[in-house]
């Protein structure tokens, strides 16, 4: 390996040890490492234009960002598609919660299931896995947790079981469509795939999954959640979905743009519009309708996690430029002999496991040129490796609590409210699951492909 090559490994090699330190949000180490990569490449390399081509900031001022038509736009190096689609995604979710529309929901499936314990378990698994399919897993937690514990002290029951089953839902169903797990909104943007795509193709067989997962958490977790779970309670005694409601034409006005939000996903590939103009699109709206709450809106962004993306794409950049991941490329190729089965596999485990130990997004973004390369060196179809990549890091990271953003900030609340959830109770009602449904995934994949 080059100087360069080496330099560039050893700063991604510590940039991922500081993220599993954890002791420093991830976007710290995300942009100190961008910072190095791009000191490898002016100071070892010393080609300027890598570092243009790495930040990637000429493309936004380019019309076929915007309107890319019915041919992909690729890009290398920052993927402003991906950053650009979260920031607006983010400002229409503050929107939604501040409007009660997350609180409305979780009340309006709780009555619906009766308030019965393991319906409620069942029923907010679908829910989870639903609202991830639009929706970042992030978010979906963060409100389905609270209104968990809520629950779980009017009705008496131990919330962990069911909050790490939303967590596993959550991961899973976001792997149904590109818009649902940031890994998605990567491999979606830098390979030109569609909603669509990701819903005919990841879409089937990441719900094949959560039938899997749906039987394995009803039988190991309704006896955790006592005996209880089938008696009848007195229902007018609990909140009712109506009360989340505290502005009803602010309410109506926000579902209206997350409804067309959903519609302009759904039909980009048809529109001809891209993912990062349907953020900005949804961005807009959102401000138009609550104008009195922008700044409000603006200064609760995640804007860390904006950075981390930023720095995370940068220091991904410089492997690539040094031409690592194309070395990384060649050594899956010449282990599998070229066999698209194999490399399906290979993808898919590797991706799994990868995914239970550190975070999924940077492993995500790491293996999309490496894939990129498989294809175009072994002339192998790119799809099914992507469809791999996709399913293994999104519920590869349900294995284990900090193989996903969801499951740190599920298990987060919990323990915030009192309830402990531990590596050893996590990983006996997570990581089965995983195996399970990642094994049918792999099976499903040799089947179709």
């Amino acid at each position: 390996m080059t100087l360069a090559q080496l330099l560039t490994v050893a700063v991604f090699v510590l940039m991922f040890a500081a993220i599993i330190w954890g002791r420093v949000h991830r976007y710290i180490p995300a942009l100190v490492g961008g910072g190095l990569a791009i000191v490898v490449l002016l100071a070892v390399e010393q080609q300027p234009d890598l570092v243009v081509k790495v930040l990637n900031v000429g493309q936004l001022v380019q019309g076929r960002f915007w309107l890319p038509g019915h041919e992909p736009f690729s890009s290398h190096g920052i993927n402003w598609q991906t950053i650009i689609f979260i920031a607006g995604m983010m400002v229409m979710v503050e929107g939604l919660a501040r409007v009660g529309f997350f609180r409305w929901i979780c009340l309006l499936v709780a009555r619906l299931s009766g308030y019965r314990i393991v319906p409620v378990l069942l029923t907010f698994m679908l829910l989870s896995a639903v609202l991830s399919m639009f929706i970042d897993s992030i978010t979906v937690m963060l409100f389905l947790a609270s209104v968990t514990i809520e629950l779980a002290r009017l009705l008496e029951f131990d919330p962990v079981p069911v909050i790490i089953a939303e967590i596993f839902a959550a991961n899973t169903g976001g792997a149904a469509t590109m818009a649902g797990d940031p890994p998605n909104i990567i491999i979606g943007t830098s390979l030109g795939y569609s909603f669509t795509d990701f819903l005919v193709n990841t879409g089937l067989i990441a719900w094949a999954g959560m039938a899997v997962a749906l039987v394995f958490f009803y039988f190991a977790s309704r006896r955790a959640l006592g005996a209880r779970h089938g008696a009848s309670h007195d229902t007018s005694r609990y909140p009712t979905a109506r009360s989340a409601i505290t502005n009803v034409p602010a309410f109506l006005a926000h579902a209206g743009v997350f409804l067309l939000a959903i519609v302009l996903l759904a039909t980009h590939a048809q529109t001809g519009i891209s993912v990062a103009l349907v953020g900005v699109i949804a961005a807009g709206l959102t401000a138009a309708v609550a104008v009195r709450h922008l700044r409000e809106t603006i200064v609760r962004l995640d804007w860390r996690t904006l950075l981390f993306f930023v720095g995370l794409f940068v220091v991904v950049g410089g492997l690539e430029e040094t031409g690592v991941l194309a070395r990384l490329a060649e050594l899956i190729g010449r282990i599998s002999g070229g066999s698209l089965p194999i490399i399906v596999t290979m993808v898919l485990w590797l991706s799994a496991f990868a995914s239970a130990i550190v975070d999924n997004i940077p492993f995500a973004a790491t293996m999309v040129p490496v894939i990129l390369d498989l294809s175009q060196t072994l002339h192998v179809d790119l799809p099914p490796m992507a469809w791999s990549l996709a399913l293994g890091t999104d519920i590869g990271g349900n294995g284990t609590p900090i193989g996903a953003s969801a499951n740190v900030v599920g298990t987060a609340i919990a323990e915030r409210e009192g309830y402990k959830v531990g590596w050893g109770r996590y990983l006996k009602l997570g990581l089965p699951p995983m195996l399970l449904v990642v094994g049918l995934c792999n099976l499903l994949l040799l089947v179709r492909y």
